[in-house]
């Protein structure tokens, strides 16, 4: 028969590998903000990256974003410097691209980083200012 303490003690160690695990694989959930979230942090002055390619942008972008595409994110950090330790909400079509670029932000030493739910599709959907 099992014991109150040996149940305790197996929940502890569930809990401990479900917290760590992912971290200990490179694969830590990124903080999300809601794109209402979002647009008050770059109006606050937080850094608006978006991570999508050009023609993406120049078709519906959130004002004050600055693009870089996904792909040149690591080759241009120099020029995001600034926000290293500052807050940066990274934003993409839908939410995939930018959880990518928020995973290489944290690895680069950035420290507040989140990814947009939902992307610019939720953005528009929402109402929010964009610029076409």
């Amino acid at each position: 028969m099992i014991n109150t303490k040996t149940l305790w003690i197996a929940a502890a160690l569930v809990l401990a590998i479900a917290v760590i695990a992912p971290q200990l694989m490179g694969q830590a959930s990124a903080a999300e903000v809601s794109v209402q979230q979002a647009q008050s942090m770059s109006q606050q002055g937080a850094l608006l990256l978006d991570v999508r390619e050009a023609d993406e942008y120049a078709a519906l972008h959130a004002p004050r974003a600055k693009l870089i595409p996904l792909g040149e994110v690591s080759a241009r950090l120099k020029e995001i410097e600034a926000y290293k330790t500052k807050d940066i909400v990274v934003v993409c079509r839908s939410g995939r691209r930018s959880a990518k670029a928020v995973g290489i932000l944290k690895d680069a030493g950035f420290i507040h980083v989140s990814n947009v739910q939902g992307g610019m599709i939720a953005w528009d959907q929402a109402g929010l200012e964009t610029i076409k």
